[in-house]
């Protein structure tokens, strides 16, 4: 199957925390990096979730916000250190591609936010995603 989400990230189930409606999925990335995904506790059967589990997280780049250096005293379970690799600037919106351990992740960000934080190609950056807005895909 094709996509349009730019951020479909392999990796490997290392828990299920199953809970009355959702549960939190923790995943293994390709390159070590651990990924949290809060859905539906009905998505979790279907999709027959467990330890060991083949996955790709998929999150849209509208979801991937960026910071300069890690974030502390933040409900943001997700925090993917890495490198910028490309920046792409429009007049509103900015495409800023950061190379993580094992993976590339895509955050679309406003042009004025890419330009207040001096973003540039191999600065290290941090992507935050929420768990909530981490789905599930496997084969």
């Amino acid at each position: 199957m094709s996509m349009s989400m730019r951020n479909q990230l392999p990796g490997t189930v290392t828990a299920v925390h199953p809970g009355e409606v959702m549960a939190t999925v923790k995943i293994r990335l390709a390159g070590g990096q651990q990924l949290t995904a809060a859905i539906t506790e009905e998505a979790t059967k279907e999709l027959r979730l467990a330890e060991g589990t083949p996955v790709h997280a998929l999150v849209k780049a509208t979801e991937v916000s960026l910071a300069t250096e890690p974030v502390d005293h933040i409900s943001i379970r997700n925090q993917l250190a890495g490198t910028i690799s490309e920046i792409t600037m429009g007049t509103a919106m900015a495409s800023v591609k950061v190379a993580v351990p094992g993976a590339e992740v895509t955050s679309a960000i406003t042009h004025e936010s890419a330009a207040e934080l001096k973003l540039a190609e191999g600065d290290s950056v941090v992507a935050l995603i929420k768990s909530t807005e981490v789905s599930l895909a496997t084969a």
